[in-house]
């Protein structure tokens, strides 16, 4: 490698949102992350929404929390009432 092109590699404690911190390299003096390996849901194997601006509130409060069961009983029961009033739109024709 030539001499003096290259950044400097230091050793640095990088900071997560969550407050974990842990020891790396880097050329930059500091590192501030927003999600590590202790907060991230891969790894931790829980949900965990980090919302800086109320969108997951906004969202929740406009559709509703709702769960994968949940759904697919509102849509059998919507299924259901269009049957329904199918049946009852269709007139029924009498033959003699």
């Amino acid at each position: 490698m030539k001499e003096g092109i290259h950044p400097a590699y230091k050793d640095v404690e990088a900071r997560c949102a969550c407050g974990n911190t842990f020891k790396t390299r880097s050329t930059k003096p500091e590192l501030h992350l927003e999600i590590c390996s202790a907060c991230h849901p891969f790894f931790t194997g829980r949900q965990k929404l980090i919302d800086t601006e109320g969108r997951v509130e906004r969202f929740t409060k406009k559709y509703g929390a709702q769960t994968s069961e949940q759904r697919k009983t509102a849509e059998k029961a919507a299924k259901a009432t269009k049957a329904a009033a199918a049946k009852k739109a269709k007139p029924a024709t009498a033959t003699a």
